[in-house]
């Protein structure tokens, strides 16, 4: 059976670093024992090639093959 990629939605929060985006990813996770929700949050370093994405900007990224010593991801497209 073959594996996708993974993709994932999320907020640019910093492109301060050279072809590099921080992107905060959140999701609701499941309390088991209170049955409540509750908004758990991660930071991805994904590849911005040419600073092409701004902060505040919500875009979609995908796992691809390591680039760099914490990247993994790469930006595919803006959400509009």
């Amino acid at each position: 059976m073959p594996t996708y990629p993974k993709k994932l939605k999320g907020v640019v929060v910093s492109n301060r670093m050279k072809d590099t985006a921080v992107v905060l990813v959140s999701r609701l996770a499941k309390a088991p024992k209170y049955h409540k929700y509750y908004k758990v949050s991660k930071r991805f370093k994904a590849h911005n090639a040419g600073n092409e994405h701004q902060e505040g900007e919500a875009v979609i990224i995908q796992e691809t093959r390591p680039i760099s010593k914490d990247k993994r991801w790469n930006i595919i497209s803006k959400v509009s």
